[in-house]
């Protein structure tokens, strides 16, 4: 091929690129701006041919292409990890009510799923034939110990059957101060009063009045709800950073722009295969009882992939596949390719390892057309001296 094609051949290269870049820097240009101005604020900086070459914008030109800038910055990397849950109840602090007798229940004072009960509060009236057996045996052996002998057999032996008396009621969950006022009224009482043995609302009541009730039964289930527990579904590449103890930010659909804290408690051993999630519990104080097992909970940790490091968005750094490169604004505005390492990626910043320092200003948004600018630019000087032979001149006829 002769020089003149040779120099065609690379025109028509150059022509296509120009018509790109124009595209985004010439198509908001006021039409009043002379060529001769847009070369003096677009010209690329003279350099080598094997890289972008530095490139100075004004103001008004990159904003009309969306240029924005970041400071590199150094600190620790933090990842933001987002699991979706729901609130569930505190397993540990649910109680059954189950009798540890047969019986009738003659009375009900808690009659009503979602009743608030208090520790020690009545629950229900029972009559049972054992329980009034055992009372009489506790108000005669009482008898037999007042009125025994000190220090004879017969007032040991009196004395062992009034605990076994005591005890053998304490077993079926009667209150010492029920069983004090049984043996100072000297009378055994037709029914008998079972309480909660702990506070919390009522979340399932199976039993009414007149139903006859056997060991076992399950009567009522309490649950306190001042504490709940968030369930929550981690995916599988996140799970390594979850630990126990992290603090989290729940926020739920119930109460829309709240956000409240909650501590990483457990973090299940197991792994779903169908959703490759693994489950881990939190805990969430509920005081005023807000949060209602059931709701739907979004979950997120702000986790530290490292310590200490530079980095800057990831919007900034150009991946060409050899080499990482961003540009720098130095003092006079001019903006400076660089060639960086990178390292760590976590959310929407990357870590730089080497060729930035803490402070300095890079381009943000917009790099690749910067780097189209600068490619031109270096292109176009490359074929400088191509462009002063005149096609019809000596060099024209030089290749023929």
């Amino acid at each position: 091929m002769s020089t003149r094609a040779q120099w065609l051949f690379s025109a028509a290269a150059i022509g296509g690129a120009l018509a790109v870049v124009a595209v985004y820097i010439m198509a908001g240009r006021p039409a009043d701006e002379t060529p001769a101005t847009q070369a003096h604020v677009h010209g690329a900086a003279t350099g080598g041919v094997d890289g972008p070459r530095a490139v100075r914008l004004s103001d008004a030109a990159a904003r009309r292409i969306g240029i924005t800038y970041a400071t590199a910055e150094h600190g620790p990397l933090e990842s933001t990890v987002r699991a979706v849950g729901t609130i569930s109840y505190d397993e540990t602090r649910l109680v059954k009510v189950s009798p540890k007798f047969e019986g009738w229940v003659e009375r009900l004072y808690v009659d009503f799923t979602g009743a608030p009960v208090r520790e020690g509060e009545p629950l229900l009236a029972v009559y049972s034939p054992l329980l009034v057996a055992t009372q009489e045996e506790l108000i005669l052996a009482r008898k037999l110990v007042d009125e025994a002998v000190a220090g004879t057999r017969a007032a040991e032996s009196a004395r062992e059957l009034l605990a076994a008396a005591r005890r053998r009621l304490r077993y079926w969950d009667v209150p010492d101060d029920e069983i004090e006022r049984i043996e100072r009224s000297d009378t055994a009482h037709r029914t008998l009063v079972l309480r909660a043995p702990a506070s919390g609302l009522v979340l399932e009541k199976d039993v009414v009045e007149g139903m006859r009730i056997v060991p076992g039964m399950d009567l009522y289930t309490l649950a306190d709800l001042s504490r709940v527990w968030v369930e929550g579904e981690v995916f599988e590449k996140d799970l390594a950073l979850v630990r126990v103890g992290q603090h989290a930010r729940v926020t739920l659909e119930a109460y829309p722009g709240t956000t409240y804290d909650a501590v990483v408690t457990y973090v299940y051993p197991t792994l779903s295969a169908q959703t490759r999630t693994g489950r881990i519990r939190l805990e969430l104080a509920n005081p005023d009882l807000r949060f209602k097992p059931g709701m739907y909970a979004t979950v997120e940790f702000e986790v530290p992939v490292h310590r200490e490091g530079v980095h800057v968005p990831r919007t900034a750094v150009l991946m060409t596949g050899e080499r990482a490169i961003v540009f720098v604004r130095s003092s006079d505005g001019t903006l400076v390719p660089r060639t960086i390492t990178t390292g760590l990626a976590a959310g929407e910043h990357i870590e730089v390892v080497e060729g930035l320092e803490p402070g300095e200003v890079v381009v943000a948004s917009a790099s690749f057309l910067v780097d189209a600018e600068a490619n031109l630019g270096a292109a176009l000087e490359s074929i400088g001296p191509a462009d002063t032979a005149a096609p019809g001149g000596p060099a024209g006829h030089a290749g023929h």
